[in-house]
């Protein structure tokens, strides 16, 4: 059996740049354990995939090389990219049935897609003085300033210059193991007058050691810098070696992320058929 499927860079206004995701259309779903192959044979930080459900709506579905998530910002993007650009060309706005609910994207002027996402609160977890210091002792760095779980480790520090500093460490992953989080967001407010704060991600239990750009991240990093900054629109940067912006709009308890995409490639995959 032969699929469409294309690697788009999304949050990206250049060729390599912002996060690949693998983008295939279905008619029909396949089986989870024949969607987890084909994102590990990928091996893009997300593969998603999505069906037709109605006009303008389709069930959507993201995949690590390791395991299903719940929530994935840019291969939502790339996936509304795919759909407004090659197979739902008259669409404006298209709304994806995910295992976090609805999810609207919508096209803007200039090529900018902005998609509405659940606010996430930054709540401090218990026993937060002492998390801070493992994560000091695991990542090599100074304590973060403040810290906040679920479904991540969100590690607030003072300067920008401390999250570029950030080096992946083998104990991370049993760290976030022993908390039961998905991953480690670390921010900061930007030195950079272009952005309102920069951010990295690292999710090395999801294989993914650190992720170029992280729309997810960005729904519990927006309602964050809005309370601090005073601003409900900023523009954020993750500073990750690809780098990525994300427009963040913060509306009651949802968030708008924006940002633009970049088609890598078109291909057909062969698969096997359903037995």
């Amino acid at each position: 059996m032969k699929l469409k499927q294309w690697v788009v860079d999304a949050f990206a206004t250049k060729l390599f740049e912002g996060n690949p995701a693998a983008v295939v259309p279905l008619t029909a779903w396949l089986d989870d354990a024949l969607m987890q192959k084909i994102a590990l044979e990928n091996n893009l930080s997300e593969t998603a995939f999505f069906v037709e459900t109605g006009p303008g709506r389709y069930g959507l579905r993201w995949f690590t090389p390791q395991s299903e998530v719940d929530l994935c910002g840019h291969a939502t993007l790339g996936s509304a990219d795919v759909l407004f650009r090659h197979v739902a060309p008259k669409l404006e706005a298209v709304t994806f049935d995910t295992r976090s609910g609805p999810l609207t994207v919508m096209r803007r002027e200039g090529g900018l897609l902005e998609m509405d996402f659940p606010a996430i609160a930054a709540s401090v977890p218990d026993g937060a003085e002492a998390i801070g210091k493992r994560l000091a002792e695991v990542m090599g760095i100074d304590r973060p300033a403040e810290i906040f779980a679920a479904p991540d480790l969100m590690s607030v520090f003072d300067e920008a210059a401390s999250v570029r500093a950030l080096s992946p460490a083998g104990g991370l992953g049993a760290l976030l193991n022993e908390l039961g989080l998905r991953g480690l967001i670390a921010t900061a407010k930007s030195d950079d007058p272009r952005y309102d704060f920069v951010s990295r991600f690292f999710a090395p239990n999801h294989g993914i050691p650190e992720d170029p750009v992280t729309g997810s991240a960005h729904c519990k990093l927006a309602p964050y810098w809005a309370k601090r900054l005073g601003k409900a629109k900023m523009t954020a940067r993750q500073i990750s070696p690809r780098g990525g912006t994300v427009t963040c709009e913060v509306v009651g308890d949802r968030v708008k992320l924006g940002g633009t995409c970049v088609e890598y490639a078109a291909a057909e995959i062969a698969v096997p058929e359903a037995r």
